[in-house]
């Protein structure tokens, strides 16, 4: 059964999924970060690009030439999955596809909107069985 885990309170959600996904790529992980459109894509693209001083997260979207090549896939509708290891859902709805991965992650951030969206979410998954895992960015 996937592994559901959502971040609260996170001030910054792109930066948030690229220190995810550095710490992930490190322990030879996959992932997919399920963006709202082009234009959140091409932000969270650049975060990944310029998330160290020393290094960057190579990524790629569906269809491009390097999507087999690296850990990392940016997709805006999840018509072609790539891998089933860890999505990042940047969506305000929960994704169609979110059962197929072992993991979860679910961003919320520090506006009430958000919050309002995210909880939806918790509550689809919550009455569906998954276990899910709280974490407080603001207690950190």
């Amino acid at each position: 059964m996937t592994r559901v885990e959502f971040f609260f309170n996170v001030p910054d959600k792109l930066a948030k999924a690229a220190d995810l996904c550095s710490r992930a790529v490190v322990k030879g992980r996959q992932l997919t970060i399920f963006t709202q459109d082009d234009a959140m894509s091409a932000r969270i693209q650049d975060a990944l690009w310029q998330h160290s001083a020393t290094s960057f997260l190579p990524s790629a979207q569906p269809g491009s030439p390097e999507q087999h090549d690296v850990a990392i896939i940016v997709d805006k509708h999840g018509e072609q999955l790539l891998q089933d290891d860890i999505l990042i859902n940047l969506q305000a709805e929960h994704p169609p596809f979110f059962s197929r991965f072992k993991y979860l992650v679910e961003l919320v951030g520090v506006d009430d909107a958000d919050k309002a969206l995210a909880r939806a979410r918790y509550k689809f998954y919550r009455d569906r069985g998954y276990q899910i895992k709280s974490t407080d960015e603001s207690a950190a």
